[in-house]
């Protein structure tokens, strides 16, 4: 199972309708897909026409006192469905910090649902605490919406920075522009310097369109809203993009897509007996 999270230190930056587009699209593929929303505000759950559950707290999922697979939801859609929010996952923080091995709860949680799903997706609250440290370590791909704003490009820079200190080589990190406005000469500017300095970050943009924001309003994920849509099409070519990470293979800059090897630096597909890397 891989995991992908859709993370950024701010908020306000579309990192739930591409959580919710991505996941969706990633299904329609025809792989298992479960998208587990980890952000007390539960907007994706609310995207998706679900409710929280009201019983499924942070302190019992970490105590073991309720298990992963018995809280899913179907979304109504082939192969795709949803861990919903709950508001106890704002302290979700303080509930780690009291237990063993802290940084790893995530991951160790996650093993129960390799069996089942072949892609997990995880949409993370904003901000930094032991939940994004937690999601960090349990992810392969980390995609990141990012604002084409100073502070934004300073966040992406602290976070590649983070991710080399602990050492995290096997870690795919996949920032795109988001909420993009080309009529705006400091939008084009950002973007053009950010790229030349940051070949990592993925070709397609995500505008600012209001029928991108009216997902929200319809709940329902945009290629199955207007498959056709020009904002459909935008999230179908950053699926491409992040595609052939899902499919075990690492696009070479400027080339075609390489195996991933085996054996990898920090791997988490290890024994359980084994302690995580990561």
């Amino acid at each position: 199972m891989k995991i992908i999270a859709v993370t950024n230190i701010k908020g306000g930056v579309g990192k739930t309708t591409a959580a919710v587009n991505l996941a969706y699209l990633c299904a329609a593929g025809r792989r298992a897909t479960l998208l587990w929303d980890l952000d007390p505000q539960g907007s994706a759950t609310y995207t998706l026409r679900a409710e929280a559950h009201q019983e499924a707290t942070a302190k019992k999922l970490l105590a073991g006192k309720r298990e992963l697979p018995e809280l899913i939801l179907a979304t109504g859609y082939a192969d795709f469905d949803l861990l919903p929010a709950n508001f106890s996952y704002r302290n979700f923080a303080v509930h780690l910090a009291q237990r063993r091995h802290p940084t790893e709860r995530l991951l160790k949680m996650s093993r129960s649902l390799r069996e089942i799903y072949d892609v997990l997706f995880l949409d993370c609250p904003a901000g930094i605490s032991l939940l994004s440290e937690n999601v960090l370590r349990a992810a392969d791909v980390a995609v990141v919406p990012l604002v084409p704003t100073p502070l934004s490009v300073r966040m992406l820079t602290q976070l590649r920075e983070f991710i080399a200190r602990e050492g995290w080589t096997d870690l795919a990190l996949l920032p795109f522009f988001s909420m993009v406005d080309r009529r705006r000469s400091l939008h084009r500017e950002l973007i053009d310097s950010t790229r030349a300095q940051l070949p990592m970050l993925l070709a397609t943009e995500v505008p600012y369109r209001s029928e991108i924001e009216r997902m929200t309003l319809e709940r329902v994920p945009l290629p199955a809203l207007a498959p056709r849509s020009e904002a459909a099409l935008i999230y179908a070519a950053l699926w491409a993009e992040i595609a052939p990470y899902v499919d075990g293979r690492r696009p070479a800059l400027g080339g075609a897509p390489e195996p991933v090897q085996n054996g990898s630096p920090n791997t988490r597909r290890q024994p359980e007996s084994t302690p995580a890397t990561r």
